[in-house]
C-alpha cells in the first residue's frame, strides 16, 4: 500500500464537515507532493473509499456519524491496511485524550488541525500535517486481525536483556517522537506501580496535546503519569512528561527544572536537553533510553551518557514506526542494548530488584 519513490501522495480525507474537509484538502494539496483523490464524509464511505482509490496515506476525523473513526480506523486496519494520520480539532485535555485511544486501533500518528488561513500559526500548523502526511506514507503498515478474547495472547520472544539488580539506578529518562506514545503506552503498562524509581519523559508532541496524551496514557496504562511542573519532587514509580514549549531538566536533588531555553535539534521540548541534564547530575546511575522517531534528537547524549556508564536502550528497528533516532543511535554505538518496547520493559523491571 506504500507508495513507489518519487510518486506523488495519493491522500483520502475522511471528515464529516465539508467546510473542514475543503480546508485540509487545500492544504495537503497546496504541496506538490500531495494529491487528495478523494474525501468520505464518515467511516462508512471510508472504507469503500479506501478500497476503490487505493490511497498511500488516510487523514481521519474521530467524531462523525455512522462509524466513527475509531470504529473506521480498526475496519481499514483489518480490511485495507493504509497509514492513518488523525487530525484532531478538539482543544481541551479530555477531548484531546480521546484521540490518542485512536493508536490502539491501528492509526499511526495523531496531528492537530491546521489553524485557518490568516491566523498567525497558519503556516506552522499546515507545514505539520503536510510533513506527517509524508512521512507516515512511507511507514509499512500490517494488517490487523480482530483477536476473539478467548484467543491466548502470542507467546514472549525471549531477547538479551540487561540486568539492574546490582546497579545503583536512581532515574530512568526516556526520548521519543513519531511513533513515542503507543510504545509508551506499551512499557508503562508492563511496568509494577512500585517501581523504585522515578520515570522522565520527552515525547515530541503538537502544543496543546501534551494533557490529553498524558491522561491517555494514566487511564490506559494504570501507571501514575503526570505533565511535570517546575521544581517538582521526582517520586519512585511515577512518569512525568516534559509540558509544551520549554526545557525538562532535572537537578541532583530528583527535582524538575523547566526553563525558556532555545531549541535543540528544532524541538522544546528536546531529548538532548533532558538526556545532558540526566547526564551531569546522575551519569552511571540512570538509564536512557531512545524510542522511534525522525531526526537524531538525542543521539549525541545518549552517547555521552553510555560514555559516563549509563546504561542505554534504544528501540529496534523491527518495532519502530520511524527508525530515525534509534536507527542513528545504533550506528553512532549509543546503545548498549537494543530491544522491542515489551523487552525494554522487562529490563527496567529488574531496576534495584533482590533477585
Amino acid at each position: 500500500m506504500n507508495r513507489t519513490e518519487g510518486n506523488t501522495i495519493r491522500v483520502l480525507v475522511v471528515e464529516d464537515s465539508r467546510v473542514v474537509s475543503e480546508f485540509i484538502t487545500q492544504v495537503l494539496n497546496s504541496d506538490p507532493n500531495l494529491e487528495v483523490v478523494g474525501t468520505a464524509a464518515d467511516g462508512r464511505e471510508a472504507l469503500e473509499a479506501v478500497q476503490r482509490m487505493k490511497p498511500h496515506v488516510i487523514t481521519m476525523d474521530i467524531h462523525m456519524p455512522h462509524i466513527d473513526g475509531f470504529a473506521a480506523t480498526r475496519n481499514i486496519m483489518e480490511i485495507c491496511p493504509t497509514p492513518i494520520v488523525i487530525v484532531s480539532g478538539s482543544s481541551t485535555g479530555d477531548q484531546v485524550s480521546t484521540n490518542f485511544h485512536a493508536l490502539e486501533a491501528g492509526a499511526l500518528a495523531v496531528v492537530a488541525r491546521p489553524q485557518g488561513v490568516g491566523h498567525i500559526h497558519h503556516f506552522e500548523s499546515a507545514k505539520a500535517l503536510i510533513d506527517t502526511v509524508k512521512l507516515m506514507s512511507e511507514v509499512k503498515v500490517v494488517r490487523r486481525w480482530l483477536r476473539p478474547k478467548t484467543e491466548p495472547v502470542p507467546a514472549y520472544t525471549p531477547q538479551r536483556l540487561p540486568t539492574f539488580s546490582q546497579m545503583a539506578i536512581e532515574i530512568v529518562a526516556i526520548g521519543a517522537s513519531t511513533g513515542g506514545p503507543l510504545v509508551l503506552q506499551t512499557i508503562l503498562a508492563d511496568l509494577p506501580k512500585d517501581l523504585p524509581v522515578p520515570i522522565v519523559i520527552v515525547q515530541h508532541m503538537t502544543p496543546g496535546f501534551t494533557q490529553g496524551f498524558v491522561e491517555w496514557l494514566c487511564y490506559s496504562t494504570g501507571f501514575p503519569v503526570t505533565v511535570a511542573k517546575e521544581g517538582e519532587l521526582l517520586l519512585p514509580g511515577h512518569a512525568y512528561v516534559a509540558p509544551d514549549n520549554v526545557q525538562m531538566g532535572v537537578t541532583n536533588g530528583r527535582r524538575i527544572v523547566l526553563t525558556r531555553d532555545a531549541r535543540e535539534n528544532g524541538m522544546c521540548p528536546a531529548v538532548s536537553f533532558l538526556f545532558r541534564s540526566i547526564n551531569a547530575n546522575f551519569g552511571p546511575r540512570a538509564v536512557g533510553v531512545l524510542l522511534t522517531g525522525m531526526g537524531v534528537d538525542g543521539v549525541i547524549e545518549l552517547n555521552q551518557l553510555k560514555n559516563t556508564g549509563a546504561v542505554t536502550l534504544v528501540q529496534d528497528k523491527e518495532s519502530s514506526v520511524v527508525h530515525g533516532m534509534p536507527g542513528q543511535a545504533i550506528k553512532d554505538g549509543a546503545a548498549t542494548h537494543i530491544l522491542s518496547p515489551l523487552a525494554i520493559a522487562r529490563a527496567l523491571k529488574t531496576i534495584n530488584s533482590k533477585s
